[in-house]
């Protein structure tokens, strides 16, 4: 199995470590959603084997360099974080009507939302039993981290109430849905492996930060992009109505030349014309630039907190890493 990593890592002896942990991980994967019905292992390993960047266990196994890497737990805690991931796709799916996922067909494009629905189920109960095989620490910190991603998703479908600040809002669902269990992936690599506290502190936190900069990044890169290498349809959000990053920073303008713009991100985009037209007028606004700003302001915060580690290719990769998100959407 030749396996890919998802995060830069500079040092070959570190990457060659990760690079046999991530096997481990990604034989565990398939045997974890195995099921005595032949269609629910199909269905569970759908999303699976369409790829993915893996960057969550990858986070995890990176995280336990500071410890004691080939400490019990960390494998499984890897396997956790990625299948909590995989379920919560499939729920995204179902709520966003998507046809595609990781360039292929979504679950519910293939079947329909009551398999989609199940399936999601069934990954979360599968990295709930392995999580009680971690501890009650696990638990609870799983069900947090579950609270999080759920709180998050019920924020972004309600919408702000009335007198709240749009971006605010959506910072909060964005650290719901996404940062909360790359927190939890850089957590629970720290806290398997026995490092210090002080480092467990200061990794949760960047992973917190890393991963709402990782989302907010993503954000941009689906208005900028011109393709569709990610798998996803480019101005996805844009078409459904969902504001992200780059529309909420131009929906502040007073500028009465933006008043075009304004008045197409306030209707309906559904349309294609409309749709292209609203693309258009989006990339080349200086709200682009403004959104870039604040996801380098993101990982640079994140990259300040890692002055706890030494000096090394941990702390080079974790570091890497962090500028390959603020630099992804350049």
């Amino acid at each position: 199995m030749s396996i890919s990593l998802a995060l830069p890592i500079p040092d070959a002896a570190l990457e060659a470590r990760l690079r046999a942990r991530m096997e481990e991980v990604e034989k565990d994967l398939l045997g974890h959603v195995q099921s005595e019905a032949a269609f629910v292992t199909t269905a569970a390993r759908h999303l699976m084997e369409a790829g993915g960047k893996r960057f969550r266990p990858l986070l995890v196994l990176l995280c336990a360099e500071t410890g004691n890497a080939d400490a019990e737990g960390v494998i499984t805690a890897a396997c956790v974080v990625e299948l909590t991931h995989l379920a919560s796709l499939y729920h995204d799916d179902v709520m966003d009507e998507a046809a595609l996922r990781r360039g292929a067909e979504s679950a519910n494009a293939r079947w329909d939302n009551h398999v989609a629905i199940l399936t999601g189920d069934f990954l979360f109960s599968k990295s709930s039993e392995l999580t009680a095989e971690l501890g009650a620490d696990a638990v609870r910190i799983q069900a947090r981290t579950f609270s999080r991603l759920v709180e998050g998703q019920i924020l972004e479908t309600l919408g702000p109430e009335p007198g709240d600040d749009p971006l605010e809002h959506y910072l909060r669902v964005v650290a719901g849905k996404t940062g909360s269990l790359i927190a939890t992936s850089a957590l629970y690599g720290a806290r398997f492996s026995g490092a210090p506290r002080d480092v467990e502190e200061a990794l949760t936190q960047y992973g917190e930060k890393v991963g709402v900069a990782f989302q907010l990044s993503d954000d941009i890169l689906d208005i900028a992009s011109e393709s569709e290498e990610s798998g996803k349809t480019p101005g996805t959000d844009l078409r459904e109505g969902v504001p992200t990053l780059p529309v909420l920073f131009a929906q502040r303008s007073t500028d009465p030349a933006d008043a075009r713009l304004l008045a197409l991100l306030a209707g309906d985009l559904t349309e294609d014309a409309l749709h292209a037209e609203a693309l258009g007028l989006l990339r080349a606004h200086p709200a682009m630039a403004a959104a870039r700003d604040y996801v380098l302001a993101r990982a640079t915060e994140a990259k300040e907190l890692l002055t706890v580690l030494p000096e090394g290719p941990v702390r080079d990769a974790l570091d890497a890493f962090a500028d390959i998100v603020a630099q992804r959407t350049a």
